[in-house]
């Protein structure tokens, strides 16, 4: 039968029957799970030529060539599988955790076009499955991957720690782990490729999840009897760059930089990624059910509602197929031709589930000014306040917000081809599964959205009680980080200027501003403390690029904290 035919025209109807979703996801656990466990090392059925540990993202060869084994997608599976063995719900893979081990130890050491192995290299985004390194053109570095790693792996040795085998966690797995958390606590304040590989900035995502890997690199190390010095210095830093992402405009802004909107599911993926079961709904660390993270969610899922002819006639309180961000081309030629993927419309239900859980184990929530809107999509009378969960008004938000978390799924199953498998994407005119086959990102997806709708978690963090510094420091590095707002009613809006984060008076490389907020153009810059830097902005416009008038513009960078520069286009 075909899994999607459960589905037909459920969604289109603005009714989503939650016995549906159910019989789906039991249907389709099983079938994600084998297509996770396929996708590695050599005795998967569709990884063969892996190294052993070694999961690939994809065995597309062709339109996209996915063959290949990424460090993010990587940490983010296994992280999904530690999780399922730690919590004792799948004991069977144990080999498969010490395998990646030992992948990662040898990915490592690889030299690569992105630096020296052990240091700058570890920013490589992506690795042949052999184990040898891929030299071909490509977005990097990428600067999420090591914390993603770090995260996986720290929760792993703290289960070693917990049953008596600190031997191996602090022999083995210590000396991955410690790599990645020097290379955040050394790169966390340079720029690198967003998780989509296309814009070079700053990218939310990533420094959140490096603030996520510093707490944790801190808590193993003291464990362990070894320094945390370092990463308890600079992840408070990282937490207060990480405010600066927030748009006055009721969203987090995806990257400092690459003129887009910011709307992007790099947000959401941050929410769900960085969750924290013991840190309630604290919008410091932007957790699911923080104001400042569910407005966001209502942006972003707004920002897809009249892209995709599939969720045509759908009510505007009713989850939607989601995509990467409304820009977006990629695998597209234009509007009527963009895909929603699977693994995005599949985290903002789990960033539902999440919110869910905590109201419920906390037994109320709340409504403030910033999360208000996102509120009165399901009770339009809501008004700011706390609610209790013996009150009418928390029942009927939950409940709406419920049947809203399975629209998501309900999307995802109704476009689920009768095999169960999951691709990169589906069709935004038709649902039909299009790009890389067996994405084993989107099978990993589909099951942590699913553990979650069942209140299955995985281990805190550390996320409760953090505070902001009340001022900012700039990173390992002597960086400050430098925000350039220029007023300019022209297109396409440039910064260059004398130093390597300007890149040096180059052209062809300058940064591309932000044009969230029109006609005010942005970008966030980590430009060496205590140095004067020149600087001019450029407008590049079919192949042709025009300067603003001399003289060169000029900034003493302070020696700490963080600083704004406001301009007009001359």
């Amino acid at each position: 039968m075909h899994l999607g035919f459960l589905f037909f025209g459920l969604v289109a109807l603005g009714v989503t029957a939650q016995t549906s979703v159910d019989s789906y996801i039991a249907t389709e656990s099983p079938i994600a799970k084998a297509g996770l466990v396929a996708n590695i090392g050599p005795s998967g059925s569709k990884s063969s030529g892996a190294k052993a540990g070694i999961v690939i993202a994809s065995p597309s060869t062709s339109n996209p060539d996915y063959l290949y084994t990424w460090t993010r997608d990587a940490s983010l599976v296994l992280k999904l599988i530690i999780d399922e063995y730690v919590t004792g719900r799948d004991t069977t893979t144990r080999t498969t955790i010490d395998n990646f081990v030992s992948a990662q130890k040898i990915l490592q050491q690889v030299s690569n076009p992105s630096g020296t192995a052990g240091d700058t290299g570890l920013g490589e985004p992506k690795f042949n499955i052999d184990e040898t390194a891929f030299t071909g053109a490509w977005g990097r570095p990428q600067r999420d991957g090591p914390a993603l790693r770090a995260i996986a792996l720290i929760t792993y040795s703290n289960w070693l720690i917990s049953q008596g085998n600190t031997t191996y966690a602090s022999g083995t797995v210590w000396p991955v782990v410690k790599l990645d958390c020097d290379y955040v606590v050394k790169y966390w304040n340079q720029t690198g490729f967003d998780l989509w590989e296309e814009v070079s900035s700053s990218s939310y995502f990533t420094t959140a999840v490096q603030h996520r890997a510093l707490r944790q690199c801190a808590t193993l190390a003291t464990s362990l009897g070894q320094s945390a010095t370092t990463y308890t210095t600079e992840a408070p830093k990282v937490l207060c760059f990480q405010q600066s992402y927030w748009n006055t405009g009721g969203y987090m802004t995806a990257n400092t930089g690459g003129g887009r909107s910011g709307k992007d599911a790099n947000t959401v993926l941050t929410s769900i990624h960085t969750f924290d079961p013991a840190a309630g709904c604290d919008a410091v660390t932007f957790q699911p059910c923080s104001d400042k993270a569910l407005a966001n969610l209502k942006v972003y899922v707004d920002a897809f509602r009249s892209i995709y002819t599939i969720n045509s006639g759908v009510a505007s309180n009713r989850g939607v197929a989601t995509g990467r961000y409304p820009e977006d081309s990629y695998q597209g030629k234009n509007a009527c031709c963009l895909f929603p993927w699977y693994l995005t419309t599949l985290a903002a239900g789990e960033q539902l589930y999440d919110a869910l859980y905590v109201w419920n184990q906390q037994g109320s929530l709340s409504v403030t000014s910033t999360s208000l809107a996102f509120f009165q999509s399901f009770s339009s009378s809501v008004a700011v306040g706390n609610y209790s969960s013996t009150s009418a008004t928390y029942t009927t938000l939950t409940t709406a917000i419920k049947t809203y978390a399975d629209d998501f799924v309900a999307f995802v199953a109704k476009y689920t081809p009768s095999n169960g498998g999951l691709a990169e994407q589906y069709s935004g005119s038709t649902g039909t599964p299009v790009s890389a086959v067996d994405l084993t990102w989107s099978y990993a997806a589909a099951l942590t959205a699913f553990n979650r709708r069942a209140s299955l978690l995985g281990p805190s963090w550390g996320a409760s009680g953090l505070t902001v510094p009340t001022t900012c420091g700039g990173g390992g590095g002597g960086t400050v980080a430098v925000t350039f707002n220029v007023q300019a009613t022209t297109e396409n809006i440039y910064i260059t200027g004398s130093v390597d984060a300007l890149a040096n008076w180059s052209p062809d490389n300058a940064l591309l501003l932000s044009s969230a907020n029109y006609p005010t153009w942005s970008i966030t810059v980590n430009l060496p403390a205590s140095t004067t830097v020149e600087w001019k902005y450029i407008r590049k416009y079919n192949g042709a690029v025009t300067w603003e008038s001399d003289p060169n513009r000029s900034l003493n960078v302070p020696a700490s904290g963080t600083y704004t520069e406001n301009d007009t286009w001359r």
